[in-house]
């Protein structure tokens, strides 16, 4: 994988009200992690713009220049996380992991399925078990995605992570027996079966009741009560 230069500058600017003034300038506040160690830096948000839209994705590998720093000598580095604004979805801030091309990097790689599974047309539908893989290799061995042929997929079919073409110097840590996709029907929920001759019972609706039948109800209930008094007085 080729790597993409990015140039940076120390950042002093610390604070929330700080780094808003440095992304209102079009900078992106970061941080360059190394162990223990990590250094606070600025970098423009339009180049970082270009280097995070590159094939490789947020996999890239950056030759990261830092102007004024002791060592002129650019720092290879990987992506390790990236804020973003939620609504907007603007770049708030980024960590970068200071790395050696000589040591292997557990990483992970997105899967591309390509193609049209022959089994689409009786109603088939591909079902994502793993988007994507974690694996094992050196800086410039990532790929930007592992590339999945589901063309000759028929409904029931599946693809195992051992079937598939991982490049040269990588090593996928997934259980090999683990199923990637599989082409399976949609589940559709059948109906109740009614029973022929069962009395299908509806269910018993409570009407409310007029104010006027309420005092209707109300007077019929006390009747027995005003007659009771009437004996008595004529008694």
């Amino acid at each position: 994988m080729e790597k993409i230069k990015l140039k940076a500058t120390p950042r002093e600017e610390i604070g929330k009200e700080k780094v808003k003034k440095l992304r209102a300038l079009g900078l992106i506040p970061a941080v360059v992690y190394k162990g223990k160690n990590s250094l606070n830096i600025k970098v423009s948000a339009k180049d970082l713009n270009k280097v995070i839209h590159t094939k490789a994705g947020e996999n890239v590998v950056v030759s990261l220049e830092i102007e004024d720093a002791k060592t002129k000598k650019p720092k290879t580095v990987i992506i390790k996380e990236i804020q973003y604004h939620v609504l907007k979805g603007d770049t708030l801030h980024i960590d970068f992991n200071e790395i050696s091309l000589t040591e292997v990097l557990t990483i992970k790689v997105p899967i591309a399925a390509k193609g049209e599974p022959k089994g689409a047309k009786e109603g088939g539908v591909l079902e994502h078990v793993f988007w994507e893989l974690e694996v094992e290799c050196l800086p410039e061995q990532i790929p930007e995605n592992i590339l999945i042929d589901i063309n000759s997929m028929e409904v029931g079919d599946s693809i195992l992570v051992k079937d598939l073409k991982i490049p040269a110097g990588v090593k996928v840590l997934a259980d090999p027996e683990a199923t990637v996709v599989s082409l399976a029907i949609p589940h559709v929920e059948e109906a109740a079966e009614v029973v022929p001759g069962e009395e299908v019972v509806e269910p018993e609706m409570i009407m409310e009741k007029k104010p006027e039948e309420e005092e209707a109800a109300a007077e019929e209930a006390k009747a027995p009560e005003k007659e009771k008094k009437e004996k008595k007085e004529k008694a």
